[in-house]
């Protein structure tokens, strides 16, 4: 009998329990020991860890979150005493393989612990859907749903005010959820970190809807969108904290819209933030990380270490972790021009 261990990297994101249940379930059936272990490399290097099996995953598949508790540690970072401690509770409970569910920096992790002697095979999470290597990840489809929907809702009292409506999605580094987004709830305007926004060129669109009879305007904006002459992302530092939360850039759109031609226009922004990654996973994610997650551990248990499982022309398969490693997957330039086609403008 083998035995694996699994955690979650990085935030949270619908579809996290679905991917523990299935790599349960398909361990179960290769008679193999699960343990979890809680906040990610964190509870590794703590040894805080709990075990898993099908009594106490059966019911987790539509939860949101994750049972396990998600956190972006990491140990190989220049700390050898929490390298070392993590490598020592791997090796204490006897596990043959771990299995990371992460984004792309916890891939990362993942492929420094497969270099400390850890096997790891990956598995891809993010609403953003910018790890490298994968088509698609789990999370993106609930989070552009979520997204498409507050789209539609907030349509009504844009059309009903005549009023500029601001959706800020997620999205750090490419626009990924603002573009499909935009496209499934029918957006007039979409703008993404890809190119800097023009914001006389997005006051150019709106009047020409006006004069057209269209007195409302939506626009969909990601988060880490920046402006022409000045590529800044919008947000704040927190202490303890290496990265910046994004958030504002929306309320600057509107500022700078409002400066543009002051009075003219009724500006609202609504933010939508964690919505997206909150709440039961759609069935496609669903699907998606249940495979993946059954995967993972056939995987581990063949030899497939030093790879992260990955969706590629509706087949799964794997990727080698060191190929995916911290890298970013910009978004797919048919996807962007197919934007370009259904909305007003795009960047």
């Amino acid at each position: 009998m083998g035995s694996i261990g699994i955690m979650t990297c990085g935030g949270d994101c619908p579809g996290l329990n679905a991917a523990i249940r299935g790599a349960v379930y398909r361990a179960s059936e290769r008679h193999t020991t699960v343990v979890g272990f809680q906040y990610g490399f964190e509870g590794l290097y703590q040894d805080r860890s709990i075990p898993l099996d099908r009594e106490n995953t059966w019911d987790i598949l539509n939860r949101g979150g994750s049972i396990l508790g998600c956190s972006g540690e990491n140990p190989f970072r220049g700390d050898d005493a929490a390298a070392d401690a993590a490598v020592a509770t791997f090796k204490r409970h006897k596990l043959d393989a771990l299995i990371v569910i992460g984004g792309n920096s916890s891939m990362g992790t993942a492929l420094s612990a497969e270099e400390r002697g850890i096997p790891v095979v990956g598995i891809p999470k993010t609403i953003d859907n910018d790890v490298e290597g994968t088509d698609v990840t789990i999370g993106f489809d609930t989070a552009v749903a979520t997204a498409a929907e507050a789209i539609d809702r907030l349509r009504t009292t844009a059309e009903s005010h005549s009023r500029v409506m601001i959706v800020e999605t997620m999205g750090r580094d490419f626009g990924w959820i603002a573009v499909a987004a935009g496209i499934a709830g029918g957006a007039d305007i979409v703008l993404t970190p890809e190119e800097p926004v023009d914001v006389s060129a997005v006051g150019k669109t709106i009047r020409s809807r006006q004069d057209r009879g269209k007195e409302f305007t939506i626009i969909v904006i990601g988060e880490g969108a920046t402006f022409k002459g000045k590529a800044v992302q919008y947000g704040s530092h927190r202490p303890g904290e290496g990265y910046m939360h994004l958030s504002g850039v929306g309320a600057a759109l509107a500022d700078r819209l409002e400066a543009l031609e002051p009075g003219r226009w009724k500006l609202t922004v609504s933010v939508i933030g964690h919505l997206q990654r909150g709440g039961p996973p759609s069935a496609t994610d669903r699907i998606l990380a249940s495979r993946f997650g059954a995967r993972a551990v056939d995987e581990a248990l063949d030899g497939g270490h030093g790879n992260m499982v990955a969706v590629r022309d509706g087949r799964i398969t794997v990727t080698p972790l060191r190929e995916v490693a911290g890298k970013l997957k910009a978004v797919d330039a048919g996807l962007l021009r197919d934007a370009h086609t259904f909305t007003s403008t795009t960047g």
